[in-house]
């Protein structure tokens, strides 16, 4: 096991790399000029010189990236343009917000998922799988900005029962949770459901009828467990696009997560944060699906890792 995890750790280095040349050339082809915008828009030409030259954008392309890498191979990530504070601050105060979003997101979406996939296998071809399939594609098929302002026109402006936005305790949770949490909880039925089918109609299914053990004790001891490793590897994935993908939830509910400080970021052509965000974005993927597969040993005892 301990020889998988580092392989496993050593081929994400490559990757990481790649997301750093990526995103270092994608932030320089974006227009706009952020030694410009920081001198102010009354500023002279040799005031914007002198602020780019203060910032080092004034030195090659390769010269900056080598400066960007080697400070990341010692564990720094630059300094903010705007306030010339350490990037990796900046992150570490966003990154907590967003982390309980995801995971409460994340138990929306598993609780919601996984109970309507069972139900609706269980009732094949009547009403609640018909209702479960069709919240299904709904949930699939409906822009999370759309939900979200729906929930804040009815539940926070109409009903007045939760805040519009902000951060705040756990009632500012459960909007962007419901939100974040719908496409997730969606795609996490359709797979409990086709997994949870077919295990149905395996063989030890009618073993333990003809054994007349309960239905409950054979959908939920038996039946649930040998479906459950799709359900993993699609509760893992969507746990990582969960972080990086609540960009836009976290700017409609005013959330102070890394989702809106990207977004405040690339607004300003903050280049160092925008490349230290995609960074931890990249890198938490990558970890999460690691986990995600050790996970793996622990659903299904006949999983080894060598």
């Amino acid at each position: 096991m301990t020889s998988y995890v580092v392989r496993r750790l050593l081929l994400m280095l490559p990757t990481l790399f790649g997301v750093t040349v990526v995103v270092f050339t994608f932030i320089h082809l974006l227009p706009g000029d952020p030694a410009a915008l920081m001198a102010g828009s009354d500023a002279t030409g040799e005031a914007v010189s002198l602020m780019r030259h203060d910032l080092g954008l004034d030195k090659p392309l390769w010269t900056q990236y080598g400066i960007y890498v080697g400070d990341l191979l010692r564990g720094n990530l630059g300094a903010s343009l705007r306030d010339h504070a350490p990037v990796s601050a900046h992150i570490g105060q966003a990154f907590g917000p967003t982390f309980v979003l995801t995971v409460c997101a994340m138990a929306v979406a598993v609780t919601i998922g996984l109970a309507i996939g069972v139900v609706a296998a269980v009732y094949h071809n009547k009403f609640p799988d018909y209702a479960g399939t069709s919240l299904a594609m709904f949930g699939i098929s409906l822009p999370s900005f759309v939900l979200g302002l729906a929930l804040i026109w009815i539940f926070a402006v109409d009903l007045r029962w939760f805040p519009t936005g902000g951060y705040n305790g756990p009632a500012t949770l459960v909007l962007p949770a419901i939100t974040l949490g719908m496409g997730a909880g969606a795609a996490i039925e359709r797979i409990a459901r086709s997994q949870m089918l077919e295990a149905l109609s395996q063989d030890y299914v009618r073993t333990a009828k003809a054994k007349g053990q309960r239905p409950r004790v054979i959908v939920m001891r038996h039946v649930l467990r040998n479906a459950l490793i799709p359900v993993v590897t699609v509760a893992g994935l969507d746990f990582g696009y969960l972080i990086s993908g609540a960009i836009i939830v976290e700017s409609i509910f005013a959330y102070p997560g890394l989702g809106r400080l990207l977004v405040d970021s690339i607004a300003f052509r903050d280049y160092p944060q925008i490349q230290g965000i995609v960074f931890i974005f990249a890198a938490e993927f990558l970890i999460v699906n690691l986990l995600t597969d050790l996970l793996y040993a622990r659903v299904d005892p006949r999983i080894r890792y060598r």
